[in-house]
Order: C-alpha cells, then sequence, then structure tokens
C-alpha cells in the first residue's frame, strides 16, 4: 500500500508517508518545550513525518497559554530535548511557526507585548487564560510596515533557531486565522497600502515570509500550511477566493517549497474545501502535496493512489495512537481519543495513551 511506502520529501527520506499534524497540546510550561513533550513526540516518531504544534516565533506571537516558542535561548535547548527524542527513535520532524495574530490575550503572552494584526478588526468570542479563565479577544493593533517587517524578521531568525535546534525543516503556519491567513484573507485585512486590497497585495506577506525563511535555511526544508474556504478565528470565504489561492499556490511553488500542506476541516463541521480547489492547487504545486482532514487508512490509501497528494496528514487518530502506522497497517483496533485533555497541562491524555 502507498500509505506504508517510503517517501523522499527533499533532501529527506520518510519511512512512510504519514504525517502527523500539528496540533496545539499545551504543555510548555513558561512556553519552554520540555522532557515531557520529547516523550510525547519522540512515541510518535514512527510516522514519517511529525509536524510540531503551533510554535511561536517571538513573544508577540504567543496566543494561547503554554504553548511553545522558539525565540529564546532556554526554548532551542528544550527543543533540542524533543528533536534529538524523536532522531533517536529514527523519526524526522519540522516545526509548525505559528504567530496567532489577533488570536490572543495579553493574559497568555509575556510582558511587553502587544496583540498585532493587519487590520484592527475585533474577533468575536473568548479565550482561555490560566490567569483568569475565559477573556474576551482584545482588538489587536494594526501592524505598521515596520511591524510587518519586524515580523517577518522574526520569522526567519524562528527558523534559524529551528535548525539549530536540530529540526529537518520548519512549516510556516499560514492557515486558521492566525497571522499570516489574516493577511490573505479581506475579512481581517482591511489596508490600503501594498499589503492590503487585491489578493496580489493580501499575498505579498506569506509570499515574503515563505521566501525569507527559505533563503535562510533553504526551500528544501521550508512547507507551508494553507486553509482555503477556511472559517476558525472569525474567517470568512470571499468573492475570488479561489483564484486568490491559485496565485499564492504559484508564488509558492516559484519559491520551490518543499511541500504545501492543504486544511480540510470539514470532517469536523467546517465549510468543505471544493475538490476542484484541491486539484488546482495540486496541479500549480511542483512540490510534495500534504492531504489532511478527517482521513483514515481506507480514504487516505484511495486519495494516494488516485494521485489526490503525496502525504496524508493525520490528527487526533495519531494523538491517541502513538503507535498509529502499526496499527493501521495491521488492521488493529484504535484507542479513542479524550477531548477533556486535549489542552490540560500534564501527562494524562498525552503520554499515556497505550500501544498495541
Amino acid at each position: 500500500m502507498k500509505l506504508f511506502e517510503s517517501y523522499h520529501l527533499g533532501p529527506i527520506s520518510l519511512k512512510n508517508r504519514i504525517v502527523m499534524a500539528p496540533m496545539t497540546r499545551c504543555r510548555a510550561l513558561d512556553n519552554i518545550p520540555n522532557d515531557l513533550m520529547a516523550t510525547y513526540y519522540a512515541q510518535r516518531a514512527s510516522a514519517g513525518l511529525l509536524i510540531t504544534e503551533g510554535t511561536s516565533p517571538s513573544p508577540n506571537g504567543v496566543g494561547y497559554a503554554r504553548i511553545p516558542g522558539i525565540y529564546s535561548d532556554a526554548q532551542i535547548k528544550g527543543w533540542k530535548k524533543v528533536t534529538e527524542a524523536v532522531h533517536r527513535e529514527n523519526g524526522k520532524i519540522f516545526i509548525q511557526l505559528m504567530h496567532t495574530g489577533r488570536v490572543s490575550h495579553p493574559d497568555n503572552m509575556p510582558e511587553g507585548t502587544t496583540v498585532l494584526a493587519p487590520s484592527a478588526v475585533p474577533l468575536e468570542g473568548e479565550m482561555y487564560t490560566d490567569q483568569n479563565g475565559m477573556q474576551t479577544y482584545p482588538l489587536a493593533k494594526e501592524m505598521s510596515l515596520q511591524d510587518i517587517e519586524t515580523a517577518k524578521n522574526e520569522y526567519v531568525q524562528a527558523a534559524k533557531n529551528a535548525i539549530e535546534a536540530g529540526f529537518d525543516g520548519v512549516e510556516p503556519h499560514g492557515a486558521n486565522g492566525y497571522l499570516i491567513d489574516q493577511f490573505i484573507n479581506p475579512t481581517t485585512n482591511q489596508r490600503k497600502d501594498t499589503y492590503g486590497g487585491s489578493a496580489a497585495n493580501r499575498n505579498r506577506f506569506p509570499l515574503e515570509v515563505a521566501q525569507a525563511v527559505a533563503e535562510a535555511i533553504g526551500a528544501d526544508r521550508t512547507g507551508i500550511r494553507l486553509s482555503p474556504y477556511g472559517v476558525f478565528n472569525g474567517m470568512g470565504i470571499f468573492e475570488g477566493i479561489d483564484e486568490a489561492y491559485f496565485e499564492l499556490t504559484q508564488g509558492l511553488s516559484n519559491l520551490g517549497l518543499v511541500y504545501l500542506h492543504v486544511v480540510d476541516h470539514s470532517a469536523l463541521g467546517a465549510p468543505e474545501v471544493p475538490q476542484q480547489t484541491k486539484e488546482t492547487m495540486r496541479k500549480a504545486f511542483a512540490g510534495t502535496f500534504i492531504l489532511s482532514g478527517g482521513y483514515d487508512k481506507e480514504r487516505a490509501e484511495k486519495d494516494l493512489e488516485n494521485g489526490k497528494g503525496d502525504l496524508v496528514a493525520f490528527g487526533r487518530p495519531l494523538l491517541a495512537n502513538p503507535d498509529l502506522p502499526k496499527r493501521l497497517e495491521e488492521g488493529l483496533e484504535l484507542n479513542e481519543p479524550d477531548q477533556n485533555t486535549f489542552y490540560t497541562a500534564d501527562e494524562t491524555g498525552y503520554t499515556d495513551y497505550s500501544f498495541a
């Protein structure tokens, strides 16, 4: 079966085509990766590629309670524990760089930081904080041109830090309503300058980030995640969406990025990404195409056989089944994930799921 075949991702050899999707787990106390996290990722190293939880490239990018960063020496040292543990298990691991933009609250951020976004557009709803429980989202500050330049530089430095920490590559998070996605989508980008208005202008920031990261660490170690038709974190489906994503995908392909990771959260109740949209993006992108969203073994194998993608990302099944590749290949029963422990702070529902 294709799902269990080896695959060459740029210079990296993967033992199978199963990818661990990035999943927020909130175990990084003081935003520093730790031994518990090293155990968690090493347990799942039988997947062909692990992509970490969203990791902030800067203090301003820290959105949720207890998410890791990669902007300090302590964080680099913490991530080294993780990469070394994964590599000891013959695994491969990319870090996802997630600047949350307006999806944040000062209670979750280090001192002296600012909630930033392309435009000062309110986000309805509340966010959990350890100090004060649920809190209303604050109105983000519209980024100046200097803020934009600083944010790009933060992605670059974070990518360099990731390579220093031993990662095999980097995935800027351009999906799910976080900073890069906020630039792409006119729901959140109402700028009148060269970073807003037309699709080409709204795509400028993601393309500039991708280019700068690729130049810093190599395009063959740089992927990106996108979520066309995504509505998470107050995003909207906008006029001209297919054309905008086609142009963005072409631009990313021209940069030579090693993979494009496309999110379809329709299995969780979000709008479905039209198959034509995925096919158009697949044709426009020359590198590896990663599918994700509610996959099981049969659907993954079918889509790989039909050439719809090259790799398939699994989220919750890999969360609850650290040995998922073995279980899928041998047809073994799967553990069910415990949603009550997704974002708690200890090993329960994290490193205590059973192996077959």
